[in-house]
């Protein structure tokens, strides 16, 4: 029963840590659809890759 205990206390202050770590950037509202879902930005193609395709037109 101890163990449980301790286990639990030790659980709870690393989930404080991580919670007090994240200050207002922390979203703890699951996920999100539609409108309100951010996505972020596709890469731009660079390189050899790119210089083919550009070549191919």
């Amino acid at each position: 029963m101890l163990k449980i205990f301790v286990g639990f206390v030790i659980f709870a202050g690393l989930a404080m840590f991580v919670i007090m770590q994240g200050g207002d950037s922390l979203d703890m509202s699951g996920e999100k659809h539609g409108a309100d879902a951010v996505h972020a930005p596709a890469e731009a193609a660079s390189g050899p890759a790119s210089a083919d395709a550009s070549a191919a037109k």
